[in-house]
């Protein structure tokens, strides 16, 4: 079983574009991914890139979507200390890495700006790697 960290715009990719992982790949995300992916899809609504009732069928689709969920004490401890240890602003995309460093082979993502951050930090991997057989 390989595990995959994904953060909240490549979970709302995989949802739009129906992509299913394959029998042997496992979806890991820190807890807060799904309020972060509800808040984008409204961002996308109010700017009218989305429709309500397109939106509402990602979120439907996003909570049906098996993924482990972790939000421990000690992914939180090391996602303070990764976010301390580069300056950082916020732990939100720290928690990704904590999580991708304690509970997974590689963080997917399709944000840029977190791809860099990520990379002398934990593995990154593609999006085929869900369906790649």
């Amino acid at each position: 079983m390989t595990r995959y960290v994904v953060d909240a715009p490549t979970l709302l990719h995989i949802v739009a574009d129906g992509i299913v992982p394959g029998p042997q790949r496992q979806l890991v995300a820190p807890n807060l991914i799904r309020s972060q992916a509800l808040s984008l899809l409204f961002e996308a609504v109010s700017t009218g890139y989305l429709t309500e009732e397109l939106a509402l069928q990602y979120h439907q689709r996003l909570t049906e979507l098996k993924m482990r969920l972790l939000g421990d004490r000690v992914s939180r401890r090391r996602a303070w200390r990764i976010a301390r240890a580069h300056g950082w602003e916020t732990t939100y995309d720290a928690e990704y890495l904590a999580v991708t460093q304690l509970q997974a082979d590689a963080l997917i993502t399709i944000d840029s700006a977190l791809a860099m951050k990520a990379k002398d930090v934990v593995p990154l991997a593609n999006l085929d790697a869900l369906t790649a057989i």
